[in-house]
């Protein structure tokens, strides 16, 4: 059997002295794989994705990435190279004025000489259907469009796994659909998180469940089923609404 690219054993985490955000956390992913994490508010799945590019210390527990136990700081700059974080909200991606300089700043900050990161951000933009968005101000694009380059300014840096945190938030139908069919075109391993069952649907290999006592359920246990009972009830709740 292959070595997963992201490995927890037994990952527990908490922001106080109170109860764990998360909770003896196992999980794997597997080169390949799209995997989508959903579960209620506050169940810790951003935390999650925090945990793993290093930005928190898991409490107990291991991590180990890309063949490696990662415990320092330092174990985690290559693993912030190699898994590509997308934030729920793209205005905390982009700061520069404009959209190639935004898309180059990865690459220009990995070391790549400028020639050669302005190619690569350029090729970007056009893969994801955004030729023409090079001289474009940043902070004037619509919200689509800002998650759009946000996620080209990780492609840029040619991560092996990416991590997507509520990447349909804010969306309408069109840039939604938009999304899921540039993701289904890339190669990259991939973790999702996302309250929407029917984009998750869409895009995962395979789905877990993060409870809100911050645990992940295999997606046939019957925790795992009753979670995913609740959010299609509450899907149809808010469709009729």
């Amino acid at each position: 059997m292959p070595e997963p690219l992201i490995h927890f054993d037994h990952v527990t985490f908490a922001y106080t002295s109170q109860r764990p955000l998360l909770a003896e956390v196992n999980f794997e992913l597997f080169s390949g794989e799209r995997v989508g994490i959903m579960g209620p508010t506050g169940c810790g799945k951003t935390t999650f994705l925090h945990l793993l590019v290093g930005l928190l210390k898991p409490h107990t527990g291991t991590i180990r990435a890309f063949g490696r136990i990662r415990r320092q700081e330092k174990d985690f700059y290559d693993v912030r190279v190699r898994a590509g974080l997308m934030f729920q909200d793209p205005d905390d991606q982009l700061f520069c004025p404009t959209v190639l300089e935004d898309v180059a700043f990865g690459p220009l900050n990995l070391g790549m000489p400028p020639q050669q990161a302005e190619e690569i951000s350029r090729k970007t933009l056009t893969a994801l259907g955004l030729e023409g968005f090079e001289d474009r101000i940043t902070y004037k694009l619509s919200y689509g469009e800002k998650h759009l380059i946000a996620l080209a300014t990780v492609l840029a840096m040619q991560p092996e796994v990416l991590l997507l945190d509520e990447p349909t938030n804010g969306l309408d139908a069109e840039f939604k659909q938009r999304l899921i069919h540039l993701l289904l075109q890339l190669p990259q391993a991939m973790i999702i998180v996302s309250h929407e069952r029917e984009f998750i649907d869409h895009l995962a290999t395979r789905t877990v469940w993060m409870t809100a006592e911050g645990q992940v359920m295999s997606p046939h246990s019957r925790e795992s089923e009753k979670i995913g009972r609740n959010f299609l009830t509450h899907d149809e709740s808010e469709s009729k609404a």
